[in-house]
C-alpha cells in the first residue's frame, strides 16, 4: 500500500464567500497559498468573468482570497508546512 500524499492531506475545501466556487486550497506557510481550481469554479467566478480574458491570465480572485483568509481565521483551514 503507498503512503498518502502529506501534502494533499493538508487541502480542504473552501467555497468563495461572494459567487460560492469551491476550490481545494493549502496554506503552506502565512504567506504561500495554493489553490486548486476545477473548471466548474472557473465558470463560477465573478472575477475571472468579468476580466474578460481567460482565467490563466488573471492574477487571482480577490474574493476567494478573503473566503480563504477567513477559512484560516476560522480553524476550517490550518497554516501547515509541507
Amino acid at each position: 500500500m503507498l503512503a498518502e500524499d502529506e501534502r494533499r492531506a493538508r487541502f480542504a475545501s473552501v467555497s468563495c464567500g461572494r459567487c460560492g466556487a469551491a476550490v481545494l486550497a493549502a496554506k503552506f506557510s502565512p504567506e504561500h497559498t495554493s489553490v486548486q481550481w476545477t473548471a466548474a469554479a472557473v465558470g463560477l467566478c465573478r472575477e475571472f468573468g468579468a476580466a474578460g480574458r481567460p482565467s490563466a491570465l488573471v492574477e487571482g480572485c480577490g474574493s476567494l482570497r478573503s473566503s480563504i483568509s477567513a477559512a484560516v481565521e476560522s480553524g476550517r483551514l490550518e497554516v501547515s508546512p509541507p
